[in-house]
């Protein structure tokens, strides 16, 4: 066999392994949100207040799902779910939190979502931390719990921060971004 020939072989092998990898990597790949929800997120991308409501009640769902299971029984199937579930949450957490921070930086109007979120976090909380931890959801248990952490901290400092903000700038009150002012 010729050395072009070898060569051209090798790269055929390599192609084809790279592309059954890709094809496992995407099938493994699972997104916290259905497809409705993640349409509803799209929609409410321009309007700060209702895309975090959102997340809110998206997250909210996935909270509840963790609650009631943690009423049944042990299981392998209950643990995985846990887990997948403590995983979502965790992911959902994330991603809201980086829409706070970017809808905070546009000087977006949130006090009327910041000031749900804040109490629904708490809450959130409450029912992670009383969740036992078992060794096949621990991990996920424990990050969700920081994810949510994190997220009770940053919801409760943008409420205080844009009280503080639109107490001196009336004016943008309401605004779904801060828009240059004419000089």
């Amino acid at each position: 066999m010729r050395p072009c020939h070898r060569s051209a072989i090798a790269l055929a092998l390599f192609l084809s392994i790279l592309s059954v990898s890709r094809a496992l990597a995407q099938k493994e790949h699972h997104d916290p949100l259905t497809e409705a929800q993640v349409e509803k997120i799209r929609e409410a991308g321009i309007y700060p207040n209702e895309r975090v409501k959102l997340y809110t009640e998206f997250l909210g769902d996935h909270v509840s799902t963790v609650k009631s299971l943690s009423n049944r029984g042990k299981s392998d199937a209950r643990s995985k779910r846990l887990d997948t579930e403590l995983q979502d949450v965790a992911t959902l957490m994330d991603e809201l939190g980086s829409n706070l921070d970017e809808y905070s930086d546009r000087h977006s109007d949130l006090r009327t979502a910041l000031k749900v979120l804040a109490e629904e976090s708490q809450h959130w909380l409450t029912t992670l931390r009383a969740l036992a931890g078992e060794p096949p959801f621990d991990l996920s248990r424990k990050e969700a719990i920081e994810a949510g952490e994190d997220l009770a901290d940053q919801a409760q400092r943008l409420l205080r921060e844009q009280n503080d903000y639109f107490a001196l700038h009336k004016d943008e009150h309401g605004q779904e971004r801060a828009e240059p002012k004419p000089q």
